[in-house]
């Protein structure tokens, strides 16, 4: 068990450091047992839940209180225990909603004290893309007539063509891809798969790759991995983190101003510049609510609102 976080709480009572209680701490890992088989949610998820709630649980262990008794009061005080963001807020509120939800599910008649809570209003902010011409230029900068050069090449091609997390990048399997159909089986959050077609051009290039390249790296083993590194293991999140930063120098883009998430903005973005349906940028990306995808049309509102002050008389 991890350690916890440590919160000081407002008032007469400061609260020394406390653990959760051993039957809060049963409570917490029972219900991220249940969240993972129900739901798959990701590792990562998983352990910020587990995190938060055994933070709450040391909060109220100070006050001689369990999870089970916990107030609306009480999470509103713990909220207020410590400065945060307001991101960092709504992400420990998700965890909070979810234990309750799952207790008042399994316990008829437990009154859930996250109903009434404040939820805590997110920015809304608008994704950051590069132009056209900036992604022309960094898809062109690998060398591909190195090997490592035509890996890298089949990676952002394939990556700004079909729109996937880096995460569904670097973790797609061989057997992810449809080589006959040009098609992907990406595996995305929460353990949901879909389908994504292959445009022709980063077709063209993963085939190379995986023709003149992935049989050298990957040698004598049978990695699961479609990208490998040069040492035949599959590629990390961080090794494509680094790779498009060089890429992004090279071509004379700000490092800070590219991303591999910036990718799959420009990807969304550029799809709505030249006319598809919010629907189906919504399969595309694998978002659960439209909600999520049409943030984007705010980008392309931007845009639109620049051509018109570049080009109308009255701009």
């Amino acid at each position: 068990m991890s350690d916890l976080h440590k919160s000081s709480s407002p008032g007469p009572d400061p609260g020394s450091p406390a653990q959760a209680s051993a039957a809060d701490r049963q409570r917490i890992a029972g219900f991220i047992e249940r969240i993972w088989s129900e739901h798959g949610l990701a590792e990562r998820t998983l352990e910020a839940y587990r995190s938060d709630l055994l933070g709450l649980g040391g909060w109220l262990a100070g006050r001689h209180r369990e999870l089970v008794s916990a107030r609306r009061e009480d999470l509103a005080a713990y909220q207020g225990s410590a400065p945060l963001s307001v991101r960092s807020m709504a992400r420990r509120q998700s965890a909070f909603r979810r234990f309750y939800a799952d207790l008042a599910r399994r316990q008829p008649g437990f009154d859930d004290p996250t109903l009434l809570l404040e939820r805590p209003r997110l920015p809304r902010g608008v994704p950051k893309a590069l132009g056209e011409g900036q992604i022309e230029a960094l898809l062109q900068a690998p060398d591909e007539s190195t090997s490592l050069g035509l890996r890298d090449k089949a990676m952002l091609e394939l990556m700004y063509a079909s729109g996937l997390r880096v995460s569904e990048l670097v973790e797609l399997p061989l057997a992810g891809l449809n080589r006959r159909q040009a098609v992907l089986r990406i595996t995305g959050k929460g353990g949901k798969d879909r389908l994504v077609p292959v445009a022709e051009l980063s077709q063209r290039w993963v085939e190379r790759y995986l023709d003149e390249v992935r049989p050298m790296l990957a040698g004598p083993r049978q990695p699961e991995a479609l990208f490998l590194s040069r040492r035949g293991e599959g590629m990390t999140r961080q090794m494509f983190w680094t790779l498009i930063k060089r890429y992004a120098v090279q071509v004379g883009i700000a490092s800070d101003k590219v991303s591999p998430h910036v990718l799959r903005h420009s990807f969304a973005t550029h799809l709505l510049n030249h006319g598809a349906d919010l629907r189906s940028l919504q399969m595309l990306l694998g978002h659960s609510a439209l909600s999520t995808t049409q943030i984007y049309t705010l980008v392309a509102k931007e845009g639109l609102k620049r051509l018109h002050a570049m080009h109308h008389p009255r701009g």
